[in-house]
């Protein structure tokens, strides 16, 4: 099997290391079992996804409007209670 050698820096390094699952797995393995995002980043691929999350109740807008309004700046900002 023909190889490639490539140079990755530190970070992404250690982040490989660390996606092994065992200290014995190759490099090339966990490059294969990655899942890679294929979708494009665009204004319309995140409305899209928007739509697909539920939208809040009235009610729970209404509770964190009314927690909102509760959470006040402590009296001495150096020794909150």
């Amino acid at each position: 099997m023909a190889t490639k050698t490539i140079s990755i820096d530190i970070e992404a390094y250690e982040r490989l290391r660390a996606a092994r699952s065992s200290p014995g797995e190759s490099f090339s393995r966990v490059i294969k079992r990655a899942h890679w995002r294929n979708e494009a980043r665009t204004a319309g691929a995140l409305l899209a996804a928007l739509a697909d999350l539920p939208t809040a109740t009235a009610d729970a807008l209404d509770r964190l409007d009314e927690a909102q309004h509760m959470d006040l700046p402590p009296d001495d900002p150096w020794h909150p209670a």
